[in-house]
């Protein structure tokens, strides 16, 4: 952590607080941000999670869900902006860079509140003013959980507080299998287990939820879109806005395509590219010492972790697949060896 104070110190009495996170939220991004409301209010704050778009619905199930408010719903935009502009202290969950906010960052930015950081992500932007920042950490939820301990408030970590700071684990992890899965993330999983998190219904409820259509068009990636080149160790899926709506693809649905191309062997980089009609989403995963960070941070104005990053591109679906092509002669050294 790179803040040596007490984060309950930092915030005082009781006090408003607006909880946020990236856009498109994932497991750890959530679960984080529903963990930490349900901590605080325990501390006798008064807490709302503002989320700067929607999330899977394979994430509904989490404590708290009910109450979050989605930036992007038209009904619910003016109470958001209502609740930012009177907060005291606005949490920034599992993100290091305003941009991520997307349409909620100038107001974020505009907003007088104090501004707490809980990230473990590269590239940080310095904007906060109490930061909990660790880019070795496996996951935002496992700096919540390092916080509640350092604070001696373990007492308060109940079931609910559990599942959420586990599933986020879980995800950011890779369910216990990346390079970043360490024996103190081990130790913090047992102790949640220890305190009733049902691991096997978290794991189900993300990973055994999928609809017929997703799993219909998960098919047609693999066998028609897949396309691996063995000259650079790469793999690639290119999804256009006509499939994403020939399969009705709703939130979420896409997470996960880019590890079957990673699964591959011989593959070392597996990169996606989603076409969302104003622009394209990429997402890139890698193994070894391959910096996918720095790969999307310098071409396509991403970043993340070293072996897990995301980007974008304002060109269209075919020209951003060029270009991606055209680059990967000059990043093969790291690729093949």
């Amino acid at each position: 952590m790179s803040s040596g104070n007490s984060l309950k110190a930092f915030l005082g009495s009781p006090t408003q607080v607006v909880i946020t996170t990236h856009h498109k939220p994932d497991a750890d991004a959530l679960g984080s941000s529903l963990a930490m409301q349900a901590y605080l209010e325990k501390l006798g704050h008064s807490c709302q999670v503002i989320t700067p778009s929607d999330y899977p619905s394979f994430l509904h199930w989490m404590p708290g869900h009910e109450r979050v408010i989605d930036f992007t719903h038209p009904k619910k935009q003016e109470e958001a902006l209502r609740l930012i502009r009177s907060a005291d202290v606005i949490f920034c969950l599992d993100f290091s860079r305003t941009d991520r906010l997307y349409d909620m960052e100038p107001h974020l930015i505009e907003s007088k509140a104090r501004k707490v950081l809980i990230d473990h992500h590269l590239d940080k932007q310095d904007f906060a003013d109490f930061e909990v920042y660790d880019v070795k950490a496996a996951a935002t939820c496992e700096l919540i959980f390092r916080i509640m301990q350092r604070e001696n408030d373990l007492d308060l970590l109940d079931t609910e507080i559990g599942s959420c700071l586990y599933a986020g684990i879980m995800t950011d992890t890779g369910s216990f299998r990346h390079s970043n899965t360490t024996v103190e993330v081990h130790l913090i999983a047992a102790e949640l287990i220890k305190r009733g998190v049902n691991t096997t219904r978290v794991h189900r409820l993300i990973y055994d939820n999928n609809t017929e259509e997703r799993m219909h068009f998960l098919g047609h990636i693999l066998r028609d879109k897949l396309k691996v080149l063995p000259g650079y160790a790469t793999a690639y899926i290119t999804v256009s806005s006509g499939e994403l709506h020939r399969y009705h693809s709703q939130t979420g649905d896409t997470e996960g395509f880019v590890n079957y191309a990673l699964s591959i062997q011989g593959v070392r980089m597996a990169v996606v590219m989603i076409d969302r009609g104003d622009m394209i989403k990429m997402s890139f995963r890698s193994v070894d010492g391959v910096n996918v960070n720095r790969f999307a941070r310098e071409h396509f104005q991403g970043g993340g972790h070293q072996n897990a990053a995301g980007g974008k591109s304002i060109q269209t679906l075919e020209q951003t697949e060029q270009r991606l092509l055209s680059l990967l002669p000059g990043f093969s050294e790291l690729l093949v060896r």
